[in-house]
């Protein structure tokens, strides 16, 4: 109700002052200074108008003064503090946010923050009549302002905004819709809508929750920390990131932190792959899942060793031998560790036998050696690995063991279209038959080479062998010259069942294809060219690009400008920079020159300073190898923080991401979720870095 009537009628103020200050360019002192009469005393001689934004600014200590107010300053958090009567009005330079006590505690969005202009605090006369309730009047004849205390004032909200699914001073128990009501024919250059909760003592807080939906439904997840009176403020910004308009309300945080499973329901037979989630009604930094064999009383937590993302599902695909009567449930943790489960749910696992063969897809040529895997959710016997003619149906069993992959190279004498398939037989005798995958066979006999890879490069002994799909005769290993097709033979006449240890020499220094020729009913077959570069100098490892300690403070500054310009949280930024160089100690050069990449997160490619050969995994044919690759080499780490952010925000897959990344906790789920990284804990080493070094002080906003 005192929010009502502190927002009711100075809009006429607002044509006055409107009109009062056309003249004046912006944040300029007025040429002919507006008259400003306080309870019948003229105060124009103490100060100097200023007019900005189109709205008249004067000295807050002067006025309320005059007005029998007293004023006290807080240097510390430049937080100014008005007491006039039973009114106490706080306000902090630079924020578009005011706190007005008069009985009970309001908060009101004004359009023109408050600033100190030598050594003098400025704020709108406007704000002066609202927050202290006392009448105004302008004379245009004389271009003079009247502000009379014994003139009763009503206030006229700044912005036509309202937070439409909470009330002031509402008790927030847990997750919580936020939306908001506006004209349809206001903000139309609106862009975004920020929510902020903020301390009522700092003026300062968080994002907790953000959009381009200006009037759409947001879900905010509050945090267990978040404890007692803060303050909800909707802010809208302009595609410049300015801030055109906003509300706040007070509420009270009292969060009785719970949590649901879902996926499963009560008294459901699961036949199927099990898919379960959680859903949290606080902000929950991981979680996990707790099944019990009702039937047996045995309980096991689904990948106890591997917390869980709290966001996203968990995929059970139960053995047939484990079918039987369970209850399930969810542990949610907060930001302490602290546990909360959910209630249990019974439901009947009757899981169906299910056999798929992998390693292998519909269509493919295969001319090398391919991996073939029985994926089954029961117990059995027998495995046969099966070639069926599609057009005769004659089958040939491939390989026929207990259980376990087998390894195919198939030989020149079969050809075409062809039909894999696998056949298990269960611990009854009962037999099961995969869904056949078609084929299509090259038929040409086959060697491969193994024991290096693309792009690697040769600095020491390595042992070089072949595998073929039809029995050779011998091998020989030789080295091609790449620019001048030079001929060197490594080894010849080998055994094609040996390994054979290739030393580079000095005079092998440069870029070859490294080959291996066969004889097979004396015609001679060649494994495809492997690209390789043999090199016996000096090697560049990564370097530090700052001293340890001085790390944090370059990667917060980044962060906080990245934040403040794309709205991605800063600490999530910092823990990842941090986890991807060492605290900054192993940022890539070029391996061989030694050119500085300052790439602080491994993204490889070209980038605006060209690349660097820089050292990284790859598989090829089957193994993994240690090979070259370019990464994006910048002219600053600046350049390279900002790179990385456009990466995230502009790639369809990171989009997840973008929808919560003003949130560490969410954020660094996402990220897991969207495959940002293969590690398993990837997001919680974020989450836990965060929490270690107290980043989430660098997401500190106001308004």
């Amino acid at each position: 109700m005192k929010r009502n009537i502190l927002n009711v009628t100075l809009f006429s103020l607002l044509l006055i002052l409107l009109i009062c200050s056309q003249c004046f360019s912006t944040c300029s002192f007025a040429a002919k200074p507006i008259k400003l009469i306080v309870n019948g005393k003229d105060i124009t001689s103490f100060m100097s108008s200023i007019v900005e934004s189109g709205r008249t600014l004067v000295p807050i200590r002067f006025v309320s003064e005059e007005l029998g107010g007293k004023v006290e300053w807080n240097g510390n958090d430049r937080i100014v503090t008005i007491k006039m009567d039973n009114k106490v009005v706080r306000l902090k330079i630079g924020s578009h946010l005011v706190s007005y006590e008069d009985g009970e505690k309001n908060y009101s969005i004004i359009d023109v923050p408050p600033k100190i202009i030598e050594s003098r605090t400025f704020v709108p006369v406007r704000f002066i009549a609202n927050a202290l309730g006392v009448g105004v009047q302008w004379d245009e004849s004389t271009r003079t302002v009247y502000i009379d205390s014994n003139i009763e004032g009503n206030v006229e909200p700044f912005f036509d905004i309202n937070i439409s699914t909470l009330k002031s001073g509402q008790v927030v128990n847990g997750k919580t819709l936020l939306q908001i009501e506006i004209p349809q024919d206001k903000f139309k250059d609106a862009k975004e809508i920020k929510y902020l909760l903020l301390d009522p003592e700092t003026l300062e807080g968080k994002v907790i929750a953000r959009g381009e939906n200006i009037v759409g439904k947001y879900t905010w997840l509050p945090d267990v920390e978040d404890k007692g009176e803060k303050i909800l403020v909707a802010a809208l910004y302009n595609k410049n990131g300015k801030f055109i308009g906003g509300d706040a309300i007070s509420v009270i945080m009292d969060i009785k932190p719970k949590v649901l499973l879902t996926g499963i329901e009560e008294g459901e037979i699961l036949d199927d792959t099990i898919y379960m989630g959680a859903d949290p009604n606080f902000l929950a930094y991981y979680v996990k899942y707790e099944v019990t064999n009702l039937d047996t009383g045995n309980t096991k937590i689904m990948d106890e060793d591997i917390p869980v993302d709290p966001y996203g599902k968990y995929k059970w695909e139960p053995n047939v031998k484990e079918n039987g009567n369970y209850s399930f449930k969810v542990i949610a943790y907060d930001g302490n560790d602290k546990s909360y489960e959910s209630n249990e749910v019974k439901a009947k696992v009757n899981a169906s036998p299910k056999l798929e063969l992998k390693g292998v897809q519909e269509g493919q040529v295969i001319n090398k050696p391919v991996n073939l895997l029985a994926s089954r959710n029961f117990d059995v016997l027998e495995t046969q690995y099966i070639l069926r003619d599609p057009k005769t149906h004659n089958e040939q069993i491939l390989e026929k063991k207990a259980y376990g992959g087998y390894r195919w190279f198939p030989g020149p004498e079969i050809s075409g279209e062809k039909e894999l398939l696998v056949k298990v037989k269960d611990t009854k005798g009962k037999y099961y038959e995969s869904k056949p995958i078609k084929v299509k066979l090259t038929g040409e006999p086959k060697v491969l080479l193994e024991g290096v890879g693309p792009n690697q490069v040769l600095r020491e002994s390595t042992s070089l062998k072949t595998i073929s799909n039809v029995p050779l005769d011998y091998v020989n290993y030789v080295l091609i010259n790449k620019e001048t097709g030079k001929i060197k033979t490594i080894a010849e006449n080998k055994n094609p069942l040996m390994e054979v240890v290739y030393t580079p020499a000095k005079e092998d220094e440069g870029y070859w294809n490294i080959q291996a020729i066969a004889k097979y009913e004396n015609k001679e077959i060649k494994s495809e060219p492997v690209p390789i570069r043999v090199y016996l100098g000096k090697i560049y490892e990564a370097v530090p690009i700052i001293e340890k300690d001085k790390f944090l403070n370059l990667a917060s500054t980044l962060a906080q400008d990245s934040w403040e310009k794309t709205g991605m949280s800063a600490a999530l930024q910092v823990a990842q920079s941090i986890l991807e160089t060492g605290w900054g100690q192993k940022v890539p050069v070029d391996k061989y020159t030694g050119k500085p990449s300052y790439n602080l997160f491994g993204i490889k490619g070209e980038g605006p300073n060209g690349s660097v050969i820089y050292n990284t995994w790859e598989v090829y044919n089957g193994k993994t190898y240690y090979v070259d690759a370019k990464f994006r080499a910048y002219n600053s780490v600046e350049e390279s923080w900002m790179d990385h952010k456009n990466l995230l925000l502009n790639s369809e897959r990171y989009k997840p991401f973008k929808e919560v990344m003003y949130d560490s906790v969410q954020g660094a789920w996402a990220l897991k979720r969207s495959g940002y990284a293969t590690d398993p804990e990837y997001a919680l080493k974020l989450i836990r870095l965060i929490k270690q070094h107290n980043l989430r002080k660098l997401d500190k906003i106001k308004i």
